[in-house]
């Protein structure tokens, strides 16, 4: 398995997530803001398109850290991804 690094920072997540077209969304909950995806490609059914700015004041607001890989074992280009609290 390659390895994973891990970052607070707006830029290096938004660089990492639209080299992939990847785009910041949401699973809606009855709470405040909702829960954060990257969505690749063709949007999935049950995300929310959000705006990079709604996304980050989300991930802010709920203490997180962006947990991710660069490349997969073999080289290729990874998009394993996962939002943990901090």
């Amino acid at each position: 398995m390659s390895e994973s690094h891990k970052t607070q920072d707006h830029d290096t997540i938004r660089e990492w997530a639209e080299s992939r077209d990847g785009h910041p969304a949401k699973i809606e909950t009855k709470g405040e803001g909702g829960i954060l995806r990257i969505d690749f490609g063709e949007p999935e059914e049950n995300l929310t398109p959000i705006e990079w700015e709604e996304f980050f004041e989300i991930f802010d607001n709920s203490g997180l850290t962006f947990l991710y890989q660069d490349k997969v074992a073999d080289g290729g280009t990874s998009r394993f991804n996962k939002f943990v609290a901090d």
